[in-house]
């Protein structure tokens, strides 16, 4: 084809390409996913492309996504695996309160005071808490969701304070591991974590079983949006990880 490219012209909205071929017809057949508009138009032996150009850059968009596992299930383990890998920021509720109540804000001396009266702390000082946290760090690529929402209700709070910052969840990732498999690795953990909770069976069926009634509406909310993935949770720390990391992946 024997063509020569010309840089004619470039700007943040598009660029132009001059081509110049002898005796052959050019035929456009592909341009990158990012490329929205071509204009073709012919001038004594030249074709020229104007090429508007839609994305430079690859999108920065936020993604947001809940991890929820049982006691037991490694959780922990792969929330910090997570949040290397995507460079996410770990949004606890348990952290958040202790962190307010700490500095003193006007939010966390309001849940201090509706703690000591021996109550829960209401869903929209919650939120209100998590709006600060996000507020505070605009730029990271995303927030994990650890434990939180716990209720339908607090699901669609988050939902609309997410919606309001167009950075909607993503994904809900639950761990799935058998009972008897929890049931083990807690009695195991139990024998040097010093936590009374890890060594008794009871007490670990009964926490299990708290945990599955709490997750059920929060999973049926958004399940409805097709957000809910369950991920098998036994096998080694890395082949769980490469599980949630495929799906995740598939949704960015």
């Amino acid at each position: 084809m024997n063509a020569v490219f010309h840089h004619k012209n470039s700007s943040p909205k598009g660029l132009v390409l001059r081509i110049s071929f002898n005796h052959f017809s050019f035929l456009l057949n592909k341009l990158v996913n990012e490329w929205e508009k071509i204009v073709v138009f012919c001038t004594f032996g030249f074709v020229e492309f104007c090429i508007h150009q839609q994305h430079f850059t690859t999108s920065t968009a936020m993604f947001n996504l809940i991890l929820f596992g049982p006691p037991g299930s490694g959780k922990g383990t792969q929330s910090e695996k997570l949040m290397a890998r995507y460079s996410l920021k770990h949004l606890s509720t348990g952290d958040l309160l202790r962190s307010e109540i700490t500095r003193q804000t006007p939010l966390g001396m309001e849940a201090k005071a509706i703690m000591d009266r021996g109550e829960l702390v209401p869903d929209e000082v919650v939120i209100g808490m998590i709006q600060s946290c996000m507020d505070q760090v605009p730029n990271v690529p995303g927030f994990l969701f650890d434990g939180f929402p716990r209720t339908a209700a607090q699901a669609v709070a988050l939902d609309h304070l997410l919606q309001q910052k167009n950075a909607p969840i993503g994904v809900m990732l639950a761990l799935q591991v058998g009972e008897e498999e929890l049931v083990s690795r807690l009695m195991k953990r139990g024998e040097t974590s010093g936590r009374s909770d890890d060594t008794n069976e009871q007490v670990i069926r009964a926490r299990i079983a708290e945990y599955h009634k709490k997750t059920t509406a929060v999973a049926d909310h958004y399940r409805q949006f097709n957000k809910v993935v369950d991920i098998a949770g036994e096998g080694s720390i890395d082949e769980i990880f490469d599980r949630l990391c495929s799906e995740i992946d598939s949704r960015k």
